[in-house]
């Protein structure tokens, strides 16, 4: 068993119990107890666990908390960058595009720069400097106004304004969970109210979303799985996820780091 598909086993068992010993996934897995340490190592580096003396436990942030955009930014580069090129082949020259606030949309940011004819809608101020900073004459950028959030994200009453007047081919949305039980989900209210909006100018939902988001939950749900028209996510989500997303989305993608 490779190493990432251990760890994955490990992380569904600790999803399941809320918690497991060293000695414990010694005897599951037949290796050896710096191996394990090692995986659980790994497993807390990405803020999927906690270590905790002889083990481990699933990582507990409150439903509310949400990380800034820095500290997001610095998890799971490699998954985010091949999500966001997966994403970026869905672009056409000349069309109007949304996008969401978060750090996987704006990977996504940075490999638009290039693309002609192109109105990008966005309440996310990172994803505005993406494009700002190599400008084309022929692109055009929308940046809603409202009240900002640790996320960098642009909501409230100004922001869903600007947003309701508006049309786009494709909203490229980011997210902080998804579970078959509550969706596509928040931590931050008003980032669920932005979003909503969003998804209502679009004429088809693209969610961008690494595979620690799975049975994350925030406080707010933006909405069902059913909504996505198209989910890109990349192969560290389980099998028993990939089955459960793919009954319920229009269309899953699983893309490759490596």
């Amino acid at each position: 068993m490779l190493a990432q598909q251990r760890q994955s086993a490990i992380l569904d068992l600790i999803r399941q119990r809320g918690g497991v010993r060293v000695s414990q996934l010694v005897s599951r897995f037949g290796v050896s107890d710096m191996t394990i340490r090692r995986d659980l190592e790994a497993l807390a580096e990405r803020g999927l666990v906690d270590k905790v003396h002889g083990g481990a436990t699933l990582a507990g942030p409150g439903s509310a908390e949400e990380p800034g955009f820095a500290a997001k930014s610095i998890r799971q580069q490699a998954e985010k960058r091949a999500i966001a090129e997966r994403a970026a082949a869905l672009v056409e020259p000349g069309m109007a595009v949304a996008l969401s606030a978060g750090t996987t949309t704006a990977a996504l940011a940075t490999l638009l720069a290039d693309v002609r004819g192109l109105t990008v809608v966005t309440n996310s101020i990172p994803v505005a400097d993406a494009l700002y900073q190599n400008p084309r004459p022929d692109q055009t950028v929308v940046l809603t106004g409202g009240i900002r959030t640790p996320s960098d994200a642009l909501t409230g009453p100004v922001a869903e304004a600007a947003v309701s007047a508006l049309n786009v081919d494709l909203l490229f949305l980011g997210v902080h969970g998804m579970s078959p039980r509550t969706g596509f989900t928040t931590p931050n209210l008003l980032e669920a109210g932005i979003n909503r909006r969003l998804i209502d100018a679009a004429r088809g939902l693209v969610v961008l979303a690494d595979h620690t988001k799975w049975e994350t939950i925030g406080i707010a749900t933006i909405a069902p799985l059913e909504e996505a028209d198209l989910l890109v996510t990349d192969a560290g989500l389980p099998p028993d996820a990939r089955a459960q997303i793919g009954d319920q989305v229009g269309e899953l993608v699983v893309v490759d780091p490596a």
